[in-house]
């Protein structure tokens, strides 16, 4: 991020949301919402100083909610770009962050902006959402119940507690750790797409503890282990060799010990056909990865389909794994699926390549197969522009218009409307009618 911001031809706008998105291939119009931050970007320095005068602490949604920032704070460490921004939902309006700026950058008038910004291409990479795990296997209930990215973050250097792994409930180190995979993936009951790289981050995470805390015991429980990807088989091979258990079976239940703060974890072994109780001091749910929470919004506003599974339709799965059914509008890394990081980053390239070509050709082939509309049969029902699935038809000056550019000739406005004023070139159904006779005359 650091090495894109320093880019002279890239523009960045955070703290922003789309709000609408207009026109075609060349010729987006795109208009963003840029929120308040409170503090005047050109002025702050990120030196910090507010955040130390700041007297209201809420949950860091940066550290899971397992740390604490101030009202006026910087989300992370490595944030681009390292502005403060007030939380207004929250803030008290003390003014000691204002009185303390040196830099003058506090502005508590600010108001949030509209900018309409005129693009070729767009490509979506909204990343994902974690599956929340509420009420399964005790999360939310027990305190030593925690999904893998807050063992992630426990684990960081610039985590909550310093990288020092620890129990929640008494901040004392773990001597046992049972990691639960499939939470919420492969799941008739929630999502039953495969979600990747949960068996590999567990793998990972355990060796980690291994290597920090040898003494401590980690058990893995898996469906079955999934390493498709380059030397992850060896990577899971070597993991036995640092003593991590694998234990293949569905665990039945999660249980607590008021007293102790023990976690009771039962699991079926399917290798060896028994019933096995398990005592944990902390239990880790690798959870699933979700289409991100703003999904639904973009792909009304875009005009997109979400394949099954949630996630953005790409145009074709095996030949057009970027493209979607919107010409000039691509997707990447996890807003197509769940994906490692090394499948994100080889995404990312070929979306960002694909969305070049047009732009430095300067021209964008069409195929004719589009919809024509007939304006003395037309009545203007507006069936067409209901049933269109990318917006093609618009009302301009009174009438019926297709812009050529977005239509995909798919016909189902030809099949909506009652006057039979739209055709679809190629198809139209005389030639149909001729084919249908000659058919039959043979």
């Amino acid at each position: 991020m650091l090495e894109v911001a320093r880019k002279p031809n890239v523009k960045l706008l955070t703290y922003a949301e789309v709000e609408k998105v207009d026109g075609y291939l060349g010729n987006f119009k795109v208009t963003i919402r840029k929120k308040p931050r409170y503090v005047i970007s050109e002025k702050c320095s990120g030196c910090g100083t507010c955040e130390e005068v700041c007297p209201v602490l809420r949950p860091k949604e940066f550290d899971e909610n397992m740390g604490f920032r101030k009202a006026i704070h910087i989300p992370f460490p490595q944030a681009v770009p390292k502005i403060a921004t007030i939380d207004m939902d929250h803030c008290i309006k003390c003014h000691l962050c204002e009185k303390v700026c040196e830099s003058k950058a506090i502005d508590f008038n600010q108001k949030e902006e509209r900018i309409e910004v005129n693009v070729g291409t767009i490509i979506i990479a909204t990343g994902y959402s974690p599956y929340n795990p509420e009420g399964k296997y005790g999360y939310g209930k027990y305190e030593n119940v925690i999904t893998q990215i807050q063992l992630e973050r426990l684990l960081a250097p610039n985590g909550p507690t310093g990288g020092h792994l620890v129990k929640i409930s008494d901040l004392k180190k773990p001597e046992s750790i049972v990691m639960i995979q499939c939470v919420g993936s492969r799941d008739l009951n929630s999502n039953q797409y495969c979600s990747d790289v949960c068996c590999m981050v567990a793998i990972k995470n355990a060796k980690l503890i291994k290597q920090e805390y040898p003494n401590t015991e980690v058990t893995i429980c898996y469906m079955d282990i999934r390493c498709a990807g380059k030397a992850w088989e060896e990577y899971y091979t070597r993991a036995r060799d640092y003593g991590i258990k694998f234990i293949r079976g569905n665990v039945g239940s999660v249980r607590e010990n008021p007293e102790t703060k023990k976690l009771i974890v039962r699991v079926e072994d399917t290798l060896n056909s028994e019933i096995r109780r398990i005592e944990a001091d902390l239990v880790v749910l690798s959870v699933a990865m979700c289409p991100s929470k703003d999904t639904e919004k973009l792909v009304n506003i875009l005009r997109l389909d979400r394949s099954p599974d949630g996630f953005y339709k790409e145009s074709h799965s095996v030949l057009s794994p970027i493209d979607t059914k919107v010409p000039g509008i691509y997707v990447a890394g996890a807003a197509h699926g769940p994906k490692s990081v090394a499948e994100a980053v080889a995404q990312a390239r070929g979306a960002a390549s694909a969305a070049a070509i047009p732009m430095i050709k300067g021209r964008y082939t069409l195929e004719l197969v589009s919809a024509t509309i007939d304006r003395d049969r037309c009545n203007q029902c507006e069936r067409c522009m209901e049933v269109c699935p990318i917006g093609a038809i618009t009302i301009k000056n009174g009438a019926i218009e297709i812009n050529e550019v977005l239509c995909k000739g798919c016909g189902s406005c030809a099949s909506m409307c009652p006057s039979r004023a739209i055709t679809v070139r190629f198809y139209r159904p005389k030639q149909f009618e001729a084919y249908i006779d000659a058919l039959f005359m043979t």
